[in-house]
């Protein structure tokens, strides 16, 4: 579970860093370039993120949030090489 905030319509798609929610959870901003149409800014999120993480595009999926900025993520994949990646991404 990954827990992300999502900006979209941004001059082009990054991780933006680490922050935390109004309850205090540490989440992944994302500025993602695509505008909220159609979801074509959940479409470039999971595109974004599956590429970030080294994982297929159909091992992300949206678990909540998909109309929203805060979103909920499911990432498939082996535990500890995704936990790698991820503090790679927020080490910079």
């Amino acid at each position: 579970m990954l827990f992300v905030r999502a900006t979209p319509r941004a001059s082009r798609s990054m991780v933006a860093g680490v922050g935390q929610d109004a309850d205090g959870r540490p989440v992944l901003h994302l500025r993602i370039a695509a505008p909220p149409v159609d979801g074509a800014a959940n479409a470039e999120l999971i595109a974004l993120i599956s590429t970030a993480l080294q994982v297929r595009k159909r091992d992300v999926t949206v678990q909540s949030g998909a109309t929203g900025r805060a979103k909920q993520l499911v990432v498939r994949g082996d535990s500890a090489r995704l936990i790698a990646r991820l503090e790679s991404l927020i080490d910079g």
